[in-house]
């Protein structure tokens, strides 16, 4: 027999290389199974934990990313869309700014508990409307604000609270530094920063709007805009109106100083005004811009332009005389003088003793068609346009026939804007030249393009002799401040209640012109029902209180407008008309 082969041991299966090689890494070599289940237990444990660490970053990355998309898309459409630039009188001052202020908005989808936000909110923030609040956290929007424009302590008080989805956007707020000194001027804003009176709404109309819309008005890139007003010169006419209004217990003050050579604005003041800073005053109706949006009969005033409107005619002279020895009767109208004299007066003595009698015949020599077409010449007849979007039309009347003629000679019947009358009494003392007037700077080469010849030089030089000569004689004598060679004109107008002229209830006027040999400025004053004090001995004319206020005016303003002072100038006769009858 052949010897027994020996048995072979059984082969373990060969372990692929993959296998052994991750197996390797995983546990290393000669690991047992408890060593293998421990690893295991180890990995799944790491997975899960980065798993979470993965979801609570998104968490996180999405609640802070979400604050700074809303904060972004808020300044893109609220911030920067209502950049303003800055308004600044003629001298740089700042009348109107952009500040920053923070505004509460919240976002309805990311707040939790909005009862209880509400309810934390109104208990901080005492002035907000709960009711409103909880309408607008109510709604499906990604963002609504809750209260514009909160005080540093209210967004510190709030941020406390810690409410996820309140929050707040630095937004442009609009400031005006002077309060009420140019409150009718510049207007105001609304809450979104946008013109809704005065030179703010005019900004808007003249493409700023547009450049918000396209994104292009950014926050401080603005060139600041330079009104003609002078603030200092403002501030001083402001204030003797306030004082007047205040002496002669009158419903209503207001003025205007007005560069005659250009037709600028220097001040403009209607009382009472209101704070720009605080929009609910500027509802009041009775804040109204009495020089723009108000038309009035002017009384008195308007000889001014009969008289203008005669003498350019070549028809009369100053010499010229006029029946005013009694009452004049049309129809079942008589029309009468103030202070009669009983007599025949010349031309000259119809301005100065300011004759109703003598400025009707006047007029009636001159005829209704040339009459109508000299007012309307002088602008006098269609609404004026400005800057200012606020602005009347005057009142004529539809069939304007002689009476109409008798009394709109001597300044009733027919209603204009104050500022429209100062542009017709400008022509007739800066030689002749219908110039509009304008709130914004002008040069006078600017204004000279713009001028418009209505009367001749001479007449303008005869009538500057009547203003001056008024001031020296006549119902003006107390606004001559010495020095500045002042001439004007006084209106007293009574007023229409319930259709008929109310003796007692009267807008007075004094329009004065300062110097008369060569004016610069025209000064306007008005008071709306003055009352009688015992300084004016019981009267309520214009000469006892437009008058003397016009003077004080002129006293404080004429140093800030650099008119020197000259003393001892001959009187009007030779200085302006001698002078005049050289020059032609």
């Amino acid at each position: 027999m052949s010897p027994a082969t020996p048995a072979k041991p059984t082969e373990k299966p060969t372990e692929p290389w993959r296998q052994r090689l991750i197996r390797s890494l995983l546990y290393g070599r000669n690991v047992d199974r408890a060593a293998k289940a421990r690893a295991r237990v180890g990995l799944a444990m790491l997975a899960f934990a980065s798993v979470y660490a993965l979801i609570g970053g998104r968490l996180v990355m999405f609640a802070i990313g979400a604050d700074a998309h809303s904060a972004r898309r808020a300044a893109s459409q609220e911030v920067v869309a209502t950049a303003r630039p800055d308004i600044v009188d003629r001298n740089g001052a700042i009348l109107a700014t952009d500040v920053k202020a923070s505004s509460l908005f919240g976002e309805p989808r990311r707040i939790i508990d909005k009862d209880e936000a509400i309810e934390l909110l109104t208990a901080t923030v005492p002035d907000l409307d709960e009711a409103e609040v909880r309408e607008r956290l109510r709604t499906r929007k990604g963002f609504v604000w809750l209260k514009r424009e909160v005080t540093a302590k209210q967004q510190q008080d709030i941020h406390k609270l810690g409410i996820p989805g309140i929050g707040f956007l630095r937004e442009n707020k609009r400031v005006y530094p002077t309060g009420n000194e140019v409150a009718h001027l510049i207007g105001l804003v609304n809450i979104d920063n946008q013109g809704i009176a005065g030179m703010e709404k005019w900004l808007d109309n003249q493409g700023l709007a547009d450049l918000h819309r396209a994104g292009f008005a950014t926050d401080r890139l603005q060139k600041p805009i330079e009104l003609s007003i002078d603030l200092r010169v403002e501030h001083a006419l402001r204030d003797e109106l306030l004082k007047a209004k205040d002496k002669f217990h009158a419903k209503a003050a207001s003025g205007i100083v007005s560069n005659v050579k250009t037709g600028e604005i220097v001040a403009m003041v209607s009382l009472p005004d209101f704070d720009p800073n605080n929009p609910k005053e500027a509802h009041d109706p009775d804040r109204i811009n009495r020089l723009t949006t108000g038309v009035y009969e002017m009384g008195s005033t308007f000889k001014a332009f009969t008289l203008a409107m005669a003498l350019d005619s070549g028809k009369i002279n100053l010499n010229t005389s006029w029946d005013a020895r009694g009452n004049l009767h049309y129809g079942k109208f008589t029309i009468h003088d103030s202070h009669p004299l009983g007599r025949f007066i010349n031309t000259k003595e119809v301005f100065t003793y300011s004759s109703n009698i003598g400025a009707a015949r006047i007029a009636l020599g001159q005829g209704v068609e040339a009459h109508k077409a000299f007012l309307a010449k002088m602008g006098q007849l269609t609404r004026l346009r400005t800057e200012l979007p606020e602005s009347a039309a005057p009142l004529v009347p539809r069939r304007w026939g002689e009476l109409n003629t008798v009394t709109i000679a001597f300044g009733q019947g027919m209603s204009v804007a104050p500022l429209q009358a100062v542009m017709g009494i400008n022509s007739l003392v800066n030689g002749g030249y219908l110039i509009p007037p304008t709130f914004m700077k002008r040069t006078p080469e600017e204004a000279a393009a713009l001028a418009k010849r209505v009367i001749k030089t001479e007449t303008s030089d005869k009538m500057r002799f009547l203003m001056r000569l008024n001031a020296e004689i006549g119902t003006a004598k107390t606004a001559d401040i010495k020095g500045y060679y002042v001439g004007g004109k006084t209106g007293t107008s009574e007023k229409v209640i319930n259709g008929r002229y109310a003796k007692k209830r009267v807008l007075n006027s004094f329009t004065a012109i300062m110097p008369c040999d060569d004016p610069k400025y025209q000064i306007l004053v008005m008071l709306d029902e003055p009352q009688a004090i015992p300084e004016t001995k019981g009267f309520i004319t214009s000469g006892w209180n437009a008058v003397p206020t016009g003077g004080k005016v002129i006293e404080r303003i004429a140093p800030l407008l650099g008119v020197e002072p000259r003393f001892d100038l001959p009187p009007s006769e030779r200085l302006i008309l001698a002078a005049s009858r050289t020059t032609q």
